[in-house]
């Protein structure tokens, strides 16, 4: 049990990163969607390293090259995963007039100009809100980064849970386009929420609040629109939690 426990955790990160990992012996597909429990444990590795790098470089340079640096580093880890995501289903749901043709810009590999303004959107808000929070603490901003990274994990299994697969057999990214487990979520939740601690009870309840409110809007728009997620939609969502949550903890604490 505990060694195929380790076997999903090396799954995760080889599929949600680029850090190099062992391969993994006798790899079945399903081990993908089993090791969405921790999603949130490798956000947390990604968004340690980013919280190191934006400690690291206030110091030196100040809160907007270091909050510069942190996302950088950030998205230099996850190849731009989550933001690919993002804008791929910007562009679908926003470009397409019926379903297929939605699915179908999706699946396209360019980026068209809804994706393109989402994209850019999203990386200014993530820039600008920790650099607010850098201002304030860099040593808070670092912590609010690494939280957020892991909650918008967490976040974009809880659309794997609650939402059925909208895509097409065989465009899933994120392997056997089941539902996660009930008790799958469970777990990435507790992982996810550990960071919180070093939050006031209202600036961490606030974060996870705005988080979840504009997380919901792509994942409501996917499912009227397409019928459900796709790999793209679980990136927009985690991408978009990310958003709200440095937004909201930025407020609160400049507040």
């Amino acid at each position: 049990m505990i060694r195929h426990e380790g076997r999903l955790v090396v799954c995760a990160v080889q599929f949600l990163t680029r850090i190099p990992t062992p391969q993994l012996a006798a790899f079945r597909p399903e081990w993908i969607q089993q090791s969405a429990r921790y999603y949130p444990l490798v956000g947390q590795i990604v968004g340690g390293v980013s919280a190191l790098i934006l400690y690291g470089a206030a110091q030196v340079w100040g809160p907007w090259i270091a909050a510069l640096l942190a996302v950088g580093a950030g998205i230099a880890l996850t190849g731009g995963f989550h933001e690919d995501g993002l804008a791929d289903t910007a562009d679908g749901l926003g470009g397409g007039l019926t379903r297929d043709r939605r699915l179908e810009i999706m699946k396209d590999s360019r980026l068209g100009s809804y994706g393109a303004l989402a994209l850019g959107l999203t990386l200014a808000l993530r820039v600008a809100a920790l650099a607010m929070l850098a201002q304030v603490s860099p040593l808070f901003a670092a912590v609010a980064l690494l939280a957020s990274h892991g909650l918008g994990r967490a976040a974009a299994v809880g659309a794997m849970t609650i939402m059925p697969y909208g895509g097409y057999p065989g465009m899933a990214k994120e392997g056997k386009p089941d539902r996660a487990s009930v008790a799958g979520l469970a777990v990435a939740v507790l992982i996810a929420l550990w960071p919180l601690a070093f939050f006031s009870p209202v600036t961490g309840a606030g974060g996870v609040a705005l988080g979840l409110l504009v997380a919901a809007v792509p994942a409501w728009l996917a499912w009227r629109l397409i019928g459900g997620r796709t790999g793209d939609v679980l990136g927009a969502v985690e991408q978009a939690f990310e958003v709200g949550f440095l937004l909201a903890v930025a407020g609160l604490a400049a507040g």
